[in-house]
């Protein structure tokens, strides 16, 4: 067989894969690490109490400033993505996202007003260097080896899932448990780890990702034959104007909330200025959108008509899914009852345990067989990614340690409780941490993930629009479950005590409703849009995913409203309606869909 440009990877391998793919694993699992340790404490730091720490903000505050934070962070990446490609490379992308990320945190950490909108912005950009750029480097390492993609892309996934998880589980336990700055601080710890890890490591991945040249841009340049559709000056000058009104709007929407209109750059459209402007953002964006559309071919028009639809499902995907940083937490922390005694609490202690500990032994696993392979040329990077997993496993077993003793189950002497910076306790208590629930995502991705693959590569194979007609029915499913589990609560309550079933149960239901819409939609970007619009198409996905995750900010704010006057319950029945009602458009349109895709599945 003659040797492919990319067959130099696979001269040193672990687990049938280059080591390269697990340096970035393990880079990506550090960024997941800090991006979602973060984000499930910040509704929390926010909303809690000034004797908590907290800022003592309204809910609507809080999910104006997070719906806005997750919106930018999707944004953000097609200037991420842009920068990469045409300027620094990929790896100098990865750094700078990185190192961006790790002031981000370290700045959140110091708890000022000052700090932690710093902190945020840095986040926001940081998460846009980085996040397109690993995706990039993967997919330039097997772009001779299309066979055992698939397979790399689970691989990566998993470093993904175990970072979210471990993210929630520690920054989420000692931000809610010992101190916000440390939950914040940790995260930002091992995004710092990432990084070393990574800038060490490069020489791995060969010219990938270097910084362009001439050589490497003629190149590439000869390499795409497709015919170009230029934008007009006009063109440009109607994204420029929809892409500011629509940044001004994620920016003014929860300031001006905040402050109470004293800060509001669209006051001069009066009182319903925020609306107006990205309400003409939108049109002026769609009106261009249809005009590229009728510039192509009947059939190239219609594949790209297929996609808009699919993200405009997207949409609403995400705004209710994305609940669970934001209103699912403020149900866990104010209306579960959290609180565990006798044998259940010997049950969650255990399987608790049982969760931290075994992911810990295998991705440790991995990391011996990486060291194995590639200690000899890249022992400092191999170092400090040990010295990241030695902190982590002592976080974790303290955790746990703590857990047992304040549940009655460990007996420790005064001098060992201070050493380990444990408060002494009277009264034996197990308390479940409300950021403990998000983990059960990750768990739920791991566990059933190849069941899904195995559907998706069967007879069986649903057609997309019943895919995400499922997803969305899915997650109108574990809507009504918390729906029904709140039904007991009277309008106008601040809290309650409602049974944890119903909260695992939303996250079963809504991990598989992520399993058929998530992976599905990129999928389809990229099998039915030509090569020349590639990136454009991408652009709109992502700015489908910011529209949505700011969706579920906006869902996020009217969750006081709703409650004070309908009850909790209420809320949770509406988000599942629009959910069904999604999921039957989905399948309606089937017929119309399947014949615009000309064949692709």
């Amino acid at each position: 067989m003659s040797e492919n440009t990319t067959d130099q990877f696979f001269k040193s391998t672990v687990l049938g894969h280059p080591a390269g793919l697990f340096v970035l694993f393990f880079t990506e699992m550090w960024e997941r690490f800090s991006f979602y340790g973060m984000r499930s404490l910040l509704i929390l730091f926010l909303t809690a109490s000034f004797t908590d720490g907290g800022w003592e903000w309204t809910r609507e505050n809080a999910s104006a400033l997070f719906g806005s934070y997750v919106g930018l962070v999707y944004l953000s990446t097609m200037l991420g993505g842009y920068f990469a490609d045409k300027v620094i490379g990929f790896r100098w992308a990865v750094v700078v996202g990185a190192s961006l990320m790790t002031l981000g945190h370290a700045s959140m950490a110091v708890e000022t007003e000052f700090s932690i909108y710093l902190g945020l912005v840095l986040l926001v950009f940081g998460n846009g260097f980085f996040k397109p750029n690993m995706t990039s480097i993967v997919s330039e390492m097997y772009k001779d080896r299309p066979e055992k993609k698939d397979g790399a892309y689970t691989l990566f996934y998993m470093g993904v899932n175990a970072g979210a998880f471990f993210g929630i589980l520690l920054c989420g336990y000692l931000g809610e448990k010992v101190g916000w700055t440390y939950g914040f601080g940790l995260a930002g710890i091992f995004m710092f780890f990432g990084m070393l890890q990574f800038w060490l490591s490069q020489n791995i991945f060969g010219d990938i990702g270097l910084k362009p040249n001439k050589e490497s841009k003629a190149k590439a340049e000869a390499l795409d034959t497709d015919k170009r559709n230029p934008f007009s000056p006009i063109q440009l000058a109607a994204i420029a104007f929809s892409s500011l009104l629509a940044l001004l709007w994620l920016l003014n929407d929860p300031a001006s909330k905040i402050s109470g209109g004293k800060v509001n750059v669209f006051s001069f459209l009066g009182p319903n200025g925020n609306s107006i402007a990205i309400v003409s953002a939108l049109v002026v964006f769609i009106i261009l959108l249809i005009y590229r559309f009728t510039q192509y071919s009947k059939i190239t028009k219609e594949k790209l008509i297929a996609v808009t639809f699919f993200a405009f499902l997207t949409i609403f995907f995400w705004a209710i899914f994305e609940q669970s940083p934001n209103s699912l937490t403020i149900f866990a922390n104010d209306y579960t009852d959290r609180v565990l005694t006798g044998n259940w609490s010997v049950v969650f202690l255990v399987m608790n345990s049982l969760i931290t500990i075994l992911p810990l032994v295998i991705i440790t696993w991995v990391l011996i067989l990486l060291f194995k392979q590639t200690f000899k040329l890249y022992a400092i990077a191999n170092i400090i990614l040990s010295v990241s997993f030695i902190i982590i496993w002592a976080i974790a077993i303290w955790m746990l340690a703590k857990d047992y003793y304040t549940a009655g189950y460990l007996s420790l002497s005064d001098e060992t409780l201070q050493a380990l910076k444990i408060d002494k306790v009277t009264t034996a208590l197990t308390e479940v941490p409300a950021t403990w629930f998000s983990t059960l995502n990750s768990l739920f991705i791991i566990s059933l993930a190849p069941l899904f693959s195995k559907w998706w590569e069967s007879k069986y194979n649903p057609a997309a629009n019943l895919k995400y007609g499922i997803g969305m029915g899915l997650l109108a499913l574990g809507m009504a479950c918390v729906a029904f589990g709140a039904s007991g609560i009277e309008a106008g309550a601040k809290t309650a005590s409602v049974s944890m079933i119903w909260l695992i149960l939303v996250y079963l239901f809504h991990t598989m409703a992520e399993l058929c819409i998530s992976p599905v939609g990129l999928s389809y970007v990229s099998k039915l849009v030509p090569a020349r619009m590639i990136a454009f198409m991408f652009g709109v996905w992502y700015l489908a995913v910011a529209i949505g995750m700011k969706g579920a900010g906006m869902f996020g704010e009217n969750i006081d409203k709703i409650a004070n006057e309908h009850g909790l319950s209420y809320f949770f029945w509406m988000l599942a309606i629009i959910s069904i009602v999604v999921a039957l458009f989905s399948i309606l349109m089937g017929p119309v869909i399947k014949k615009l895709m000309h064949g692709v599945r």
